[in-house]
C-alpha cells in the first residue's frame, strides 16, 4: 500500500543513531542522504527521517517494521535498548492480533511507537 513513509523529527543526531541501529538489524540501510535528510531501505529508501519543520510537539506516530524472524525482532530489540530507547513491550507473541504475530515495541527519541514484527511461527 505504501510507497514511502517520512517522519520529522527533533533531534535528528539522536534520531539517526537510532534508526541506523534498529534497521540495520531487520536488513535496511541508509540509502540516501542529502544534508540531514535520510532515506533508509533495502531496495530504494522507503523510510525518511528529516528535522522537524513545524512548531510545537509533535503527535505521537505508530511505525512497524517487518522483521523475517522472531530473532529479528529480538535483534531489533536489544539496538533499540542499546540506543537508550524506552521500552514500551518486550518482544513476545500478541496472539490478540493473530497467532504467531510477534512484536516488541519502543519509544524512538522523538516518542513514537516503534516496532519490529514477525508474523512466523516460531
Amino acid at each position: 500500500m505504501l510507497d514511502h513513509l517520512g517522519i520529522q523529527v527533533a533531534d535528528h543526531e539522536a534520531s539517526a543513531a537510532f534508526y541506523d541501529a534498529v534497521l540495520t538489524v531487520l536488513g535496511h540501510r541508509r540509502m540516501l542522504q542529502y544534508g540531514p535528510v535520510i532515506g533508509y531501505g533495502t531496495e530504494h529508501p522507503q523510510f525518511w527521517i528529516s528535522p522537524s519543520e513545524t512548531e510545537g510537539p509533535a503527535r505521537e506516530s505508530h511505525i512497524a517494521f517487518g522483521a523475517k524472524s522472531r530473532t529479528e525482532v529480538d535483534a531489533f530489540f536489544r539496538a533499540a535498548v542499546g540506543t537508550g530507547a524506552e521500552v514500551l513491550h518486550e518482544p513476545k507473541v500478541w496472539p490478540e492480533y493473530h497467532e504467531h504475530y510477534y512484536g516488541a515495541f519502543v519509544r524512538d527519541p522523538d516518542g513514537n511507537n516503534v516496532e519490529a514484527v514477525s508474523h512466523l511461527p516460531g
